[in-house]
């Protein structure tokens, strides 16, 4: 990201962000705020086209902004992650219309994949899509949409109309007749990210709508979403490592045994945790900023990074966002510090499809030389 585009995130989108965090946590409440700031700073538009208005960058540095993001507020980085993936399927197949729309920030774009019916296992949709007289009709039980109620263009995966392949992609304006979010999200962590599960119900769209040749979402799935998805996914962690392990060295310093003269730092023992602790966060950082050297630079071993870095990633989270908590004991309970909401947000990598056990099965049978699918 060039420093301009630093300065702006970090002049006029991170204080905003970090602001509303504690209230979009406490209360579940959408980052809107977050989301405004980007759109005043033309940061929606980041990996839309230069053609169409947008900036025309990419993975890169949607991962910074994700990253940042994630250091103040979790429940931001994952509207803006989904957002950029969204966006990212848009820009390679979607209208001049809708990606002038998306770089002029009047979209807010999510992907709507996992289903009820086929779990984690999001590259095979069971839901369908049928050929009506007015479009094409979609109906469908999703399971978890980021920013379900809020987002204006949502990715959604169906079955084909009629080709052969697993899926096929579309965009569906948010709010369109036949939508339900039966409930809001009420989660453990990333409370302000409206991930909620999503009914459509004889939903029609037109059919220009398709994103990419009926039956060919796989193709799309493997070779943009999942790249982009996952390394800003591992963006989301790393950004929440960094957010707990300065909390937890602020607490430790600052802290003191009065009758001793001593700070908790002092203890070699808490030392030796917060060691392991950044040893962990800078190995998974170092694989983050590879992954996108490989992506971007078409490296052979790049879809096997891709694989990697959203597996690294959210387990190096839960392993050191655990250990900020335990060092900095009954403090790290309270609210204030911070640290237990990292530790909240951070559960979520893992279990996002592809979780990290059906990440490690991939990563084994690449190491095998066995096929993927």
């Amino acid at each position: 990201m060039s420093p301009d585009l630093f300065a702006v995130l970090d002049a006029h989108i991170i204080p905003v962000a970090a602001h509303n965090a504690t209230t979009i946590d406490r209360a579940a409440a959408f980052p809107d705020a977050t989301v405004a700031a980007l759109r005043e700073a033309d940061l929606l538009g980041l990996v839309t086209p230069l053609a169409h208005g947008g900036r025309g960058l990419g993975v890169a540095e949607a991962a910074e902004v994700v990253a940042r993001l994630a250091r103040v507020c979790g429940s931001s980085a994952m509207v803006a992650c989904m957002h950029y993936c969204g966006a990212a399927v848009i820009a390679a197949h979607g209208s001049a219309e809708l990606n002038r729309a998306v770089a002029e920030g009047r979209v807010l774009a999510t992907l709507a994949f996992s289903e009820a019916g086929s779990r984690s296992h999001f590259w095979a949709p069971v839901g369908s899509a049928t050929r009506v007289e007015n479009g094409i009709r979609l109906d469908a039980q999703k399971s978890w949409i980021t920013s379900a109620s809020h987002a204006h263009a949502i990715v959604w995966s169906s079955k084909p109309l009629a080709a052969e392949g697993a899926s096929t992609l579309w965009w569906v304006p948010g709010g369109a007749a036949g939508l339900h979010v039966p409930t809001p999200f009420d989660g453990l962590g990333l409370r302000g990210n409206d991930s909620a599960p999503m009914r459509a119900e004889g939903v029609v769209i037109p059919e220009a709508n398709r994103l990419g040749p009926d039956g060919g979402g796989f193709d799309v799935m493997m070779g943009v979403v999942l790249p982009i998805f996952n390394i800003l996914i591992a963006a989301c962690s790393i950004g929440l490592m960094e957010a707990a392990l300065a909390g937890a060295a602020t607490h430790v310093g600052s802290t003191r045994y009065a009758h001793l003269g001593s700070s908790l730092s002092e203890l070699p023992t808490i030392r030796a945790y917060l060691a392991k602790a950044r040893v962990q966060a800078d190995m998974a950082t170092c694989l983050w900023r590879d992954t996108i050297t490989a992506v971007t630079t078409g490296r052979a071993d790049a879809m096997l990074r891709v694989l990697q870095v959203k597996a690294a990633a959210g387990e190096a989270a839960l392993e050191v966002t655990s250990t900020t908590m335990r060092v900095c004991g009954g403090a790290a309970f309270r609210k204030e510090l911070g640290i237990e909401r990292a530790f909240r947000d951070a559960q979520a990598a893992s279990v996002m499809g592809p979780t990290s056990d059906v990440l490690y099965d991939f990563i084994g049978k690449a190491v095998c030389g066995l096929p993927l699918f």
